[in-house]
Parts: structure tokens; sequence; C-alpha cells
């Protein structure tokens, strides 16, 4: 089946959480951005604008637009947007679960799912890396920050399947003893059975399980946590069998494009950093860091030039990203009148640019203040 991306926002920006005041007029010059990099035939796009009043619920939208077209895919992806998901990726999944399938028939198979592993790049935090100090990339490679206690098996890596007795599969995958993994994929056979699995409800949306003597503090991590990995692999809620096979495990990584949290690993406060003195310096948030050369050309500075010199043809049907405001102002939130007469703006420029047939305007070559 064809891939539909969505993706939900908050509508603070453009695309994103930011100050209203801080950014750009209107969004037009990063979706016509957006458009040259993601435009192409079997990939549509849809921008679903959510209220700030949702907060850190804005993960939970997924849920219901999976279940609203489970007829229509053939695989889904949640995933956090700092994740980077290749055709690699989706390739071992879907040959893993088909695997699966063969080793243990169709129905068992639903007690079982691909797991991810996130991962970063050690490179060093207090050099910058130019001609003279390549030298210290030489041992720069993949960490899994957030599985890092020894010995790995059985403290980070389960030595054999715990959950779920299958002999096929306890020798050939094995599981992550933390299952948070920032994303997660299913096909519509398994999101339908974990629909109807007992005690899993996997299609009604939840607030992540509190403190019994505190509910406003999660138990089992954060919204986002239970919405991708504790919901479902939990042994009191969904149960299901987080697994990796151990021959193509590193088939099953994605890099998580930040590449800040392995900084963290060993600092007071932070993982592993039981008994440590040492503060976490990239904590504070008010550290002062040399920039790079104003004279680098940024890709929005490339894409403009490009537009102006080699514009598109007007009266073209518009075939790329649609925005949908779906912003309910019915439950208050802050600023909310400077919020709608800044979204409306916004909304109507979008709506200009597609009876333009994707073709920007002079205001939107210049209402733009970010860097792309």
């Amino acid at each position: 089946m064809l891939l539909t991306t969505v993706a939900y926002v908050l509508s603070r920006s453009p695309l994103g959480p930011g100050s209203i005041k801080n950014c750009c007029k209107d969004p037009v010059a990063l979706i016509d951005l957006l458009n040259s990099r993601l435009n192409c035939e079997g990939l549509k796009i849809s921008i679903i604008i959510k209220s700030p009043g949702v907060r850190l619920n804005l993960v939970d939208f997924h849920r219901e637009l999976f279940y609203d077209k489970i007829e229509d895919y053939d695989l889904f992806i949640y995933t956090e947007d700092d994740i980077r998901i290749t055709p690699k990726t989706v390739h071992a999944y879907i040959e893993q679960t088909k695997n699966i399938e063969q080793l243990v028939g169709k129905s068992p198979a639903e007690d079982f799912n691909v797991g991810i592993v996130r991962y970063e790049y050690n490179y060093p935090p207090d050099v910058v890396i130019d001609d003279k100090t390549r030298h210290a990339t030489a041992n720069v490679t993949r960490v899994y920050w957030e599985h890092s206690n020894k010995p790995l098996v059985p403290k980070s890596f389960t030595a054999e399947l715990q959950q779920h007795s299958h002999p096929s599969l306890a020798k050939n995958y094995v599981e992550m003893v933390k299952h948070h993994q920032g994303m997660f994929l299913a096909t519509r056979d398994l999101l339908k059975a974990w629909r109807d699995r007992p005690g899993c409800n996997f299609h009604v949306i939840r607030q992540r399980p509190g403190m019994a003597n505190k509910p406003s503090q999660p138990s089992e991590g954060t919204q986002r946590v239970w919405m991708s990995s504790n919901m479902l692999y939990g042994s009191r809620h969904c149960n299901v069998q987080q697994v990796l096979p151990r021959d193509k495990f590193g088939q099953l990584n994605v890099m998580h494009v930040p590449n800040k949290n392995y900084r963290r690993v060993g600092k007071k406060g932070r993982l592993g950093g039981a008994g440590s003195d040492i503060e976490n310096e990239f904590g504070k948030g008010d550290e002062k860091f040399e920039g790079p050369s104003s004279q680098l050309v940024t890709a929005m500075e490339v894409h403009l030039a490009m537009r102006k010199r080699y514009p598109v043809n007007s009266g073209e049907n518009y075939t790329g990203i649609v925005m949908i405001d779906e912003v309910d102002y019915g439950k208050r939130f802050k600023n909310q009148q400077l919020h709608r007469k800044l979204l409306d703006n916004r909304m109507k420029a979008f709506r200009d640019y597609v009876t333009r047939g994707g073709k920007m305007s002079d205001s939107d070559f210049n209402d733009w203040n970010w860097i792309v």
C-alpha cells in the first residue's frame, strides 16, 4: 500500500514548539522547502495542528489514527521526531516479523513484536572537530546509552526470552531489559490482535501509570515512554514480548539524531551516575558556546535562491504537504487570542500557496527568519 506520513505538531510555531513572538510570520517557506525534499510519488504527508493545551499528550493522537486507517495500510510506524528511520529498518522489521510467524505460527506470533534499539555516536564532548582535531574521532563508534548495565548479559540483554517460552525464538532472539525504544512498528494484523488482546486494548488511549501516592508522578516513565514502549511490552499491560535477532541485531538499530544523551552517562543524577560527584555540565541550559562561521550557507538560503532563480510554474496542481488545523479553541490556554490570530494568518498564507499550485509569493520569501 502507499505510505502516508502524518505529523502531529503543537501550533505554537509552524511545525513545532517554540515562542510565538520569535518565529516566522507564515510557514510557507518551510513547507516549500520540505516539499522539495519529500514530494515524490507514493508519499503523502499531512501535518495536523493541535492546541498547545494538549502538552505532552501530543504523543497520543497517532493511536486513533492507526485504527481509523487500519484497513488502508500494511505497516504502521510511531516515532519520536528525532529518530532516523531508514528503509533498512523497515525491511528488517518486516523480514523478522515474517520469520517469527514461520517459527511459531501466525496466532502465537501476536505475542511478539520485533523491537528497536537506539544508538548515538560517542564524539568527544569537549572537542570541536576540524582538520586539526579529526584524529579525535578515531575511536568514535555507536554507543547504546540506554543499555549500559554490565555484565551485558543478562543485565542489559536477556540471556533467554522470559515472558513467552518458545525454543526456536530463544535460540535466535534476545530482548532488552529496558524496553524503551522511542518508537514502534506494527503490521495491520498485529494491531488488530493487540486491540483484542485481553488486558491490552492497544487502541484505547490512556494516561501512563502514576505513583499510588502521587498520580502526577509517572511510575513507568513519561507519557511518550508509555505510548512508545511500556504499554506494549510491560508485563502488567499488553505483555507482548520484545524480540531482536541476534545475527541481525544492528539492522534494528536507529540513530537518536540529537546525539546528546551519551554525554549524560556516568554523571551525577544521570544514567550510571550513582556515587558520582561530577555534575552534568551540559544540563544547565545557560552555557555559552562559540558558534560556527556566519559565512556558512543554510539550507533555507539555498532553497530560496533556487526558487527565485527557477520559480515553480504557476497553474500546476498542488501535490505537496497538507496542513490540517485541529486546534480546539473551546479549551482555554495561554495567549489564546494572539495564538488564534497568528495561526489564522499562517493557514491563510498556506491556502494561498496551495491555490497558486505551490508557488511562493514575495511575502513568503521575505517573512522568514529561521535557519533550516
